[in-house]
């Protein structure tokens, strides 16, 4: 019960700078339309006082009435100028300035009502409920601040209106004040919701991502997402890219199991990747067969790190006992004319072949023009 009551009134660490930026985006919008809105009533009411008026502003009544509209009227000008002034600021700046806009608007409200209720004009509450009833619809803000702003607008109402007023309507004003609040709460929980929802949803999308790019056995990229790291570079002069075969990789299942041929993929392909490293790319691209890039090594640098590979393959060993016959390495250099992916790997393939034919842990590069 207390987690769930925790939960709802509390964004998550994770959450909450999503939430405060979609709360800048959603408040900016609706102040903006609330501002129009103000512009419109406002210079209407001012318009109503001073030429609609027989005493004009010849009455203690009328220039404060005058003070309320002119004053919300400059508070919205304010806003807006504030809001372009700041636009290119951090969006905490821009939230802030939203809260206080947000919150003289309210204050502004309980004034105005609570006068007309003292003045004698009208005992209606509505001025005030409108405004806690639009701030939990059109304003999006943390829970800790709806409590804070609904409450003080609420304490301030009732120490300026409350003496006024019967205990039904009372009655009817705290239950509103209420509903406003859960409003506001229910707004903030949710779009918290909502963005843990999609943070999720993007977290499960980048894991399937590395599903679908990686060898589950070793982790390396598989065959598909190395031709893709391999492409942006078939124009490069000195690019290499080398192809390791396990020498009679299938002794090693038939003589120890296939735990044991599985450790040797893996222990390969920690080698592979310690010994290139900085390799555009590194990948099993199928059965016992690896495949690596490599950016800008001379062709004397690519045979000591591939004969010092082929070393360390060959001493791999299972549970104390030597189960590795090592493995034999072909590559094939770029040089200034550009290639498609299956020229370069049928290139690096046929050298490859070359070095086995020299027999095991062989190791032969192919430079192209």
């Amino acid at each position: 019960m207390l987690k769930a009551i925790h939960d709802f009134f509390i964004i998550t660490p994770e959450v909450k700078p999503e939430f405060l930026a979609a709360a800048q985006r959603h408040n900016r919008l609706s102040l903006l339309v609330i501002c129009v809105m103000i512009f419109g009533m406002e210079l209407f009411n001012m318009a109503r006082v001073l030429f609609w008026s027989a005493s004009g502003l010849g009455t203690l009544n009328n220039r404060i009435y005058f003070a309320f509209y002119s004053s919300l009227f400059l508070a919205a000008a304010l806003y807006l100028l504030l809001a372009w002034l700041l636009r290119r600021r951090a969006p905490g700046v821009k939230l802030a300035l939203q809260y206080a806009c947000a919150a003289f608007c309210l204050v502004w409200h309980v004034g105005m009502n609570a006068y007309d209720i003292l003045a004698g004009h009208s005992l209606e509450t509505g001025i005030y409920l409108t405004a806690v009833l639009g701030m939990g619809v059109f304003i999006l803000m943390p829970a800790w601040l709806s409590f804070a702003l609904h409450g003080a607008a609420y304490l301030l109402f009732m120490a300026l209106a409350a003496p006024s007023l019967d205990s039904g309507q009372l009655i009817n004003l705290s239950f509103a004040s209420i509903v406003a609040l859960a409003v506001s709460l229910t707004n903030c929980r949710h779009h918290a919701v909502v963005i843990a929802q999609r943070q999720e949803i993007r977290s499960i999308n980048e894991r399937l991502q590395v599903l679908v790019q990686r060898d589950p056995l070793t982790g390396l990229l598989n065959k598909t997402a190395f031709q893709r790291c391999v492409e942006p570079h078939l124009g490069e002069r000195g690019a290499a890219l080398l192809i390791l075969d396990l020498d009679d990789f299938k002794s090693v299942n038939d003589r120890f199991g296939h735990p044991c041929g599985d450790f040797v993929l893996k222990e390969t392909a920690i080698l592979l990747d310690a010994a290139f490293t900085g390799a555009a790319g590194v990948s099993r691209i199928g059965g016992d067969e690896f495949a690596v890039l490599t950016l800008g090594l001379s062709a004397q640098e690519l045979e000591d790190a591939a004969r010092a590979l082929i070393r360390s393959v060959s001493a791999i060993t299972w549970r104390g006992q030597a189960v590795s016959s090592g493995c034999s390495i072909g590559g094939c250099r770029l040089g200034s004319r550009a290639i498609s992916y299956e020229q370069l790997y049928d290139a690096a393939d046929r050298a490859l072949y070359r070095a086995k034919e020299h027999g095991k842990e062989q190791f032969y590069l192919l430079d192209l023009p």
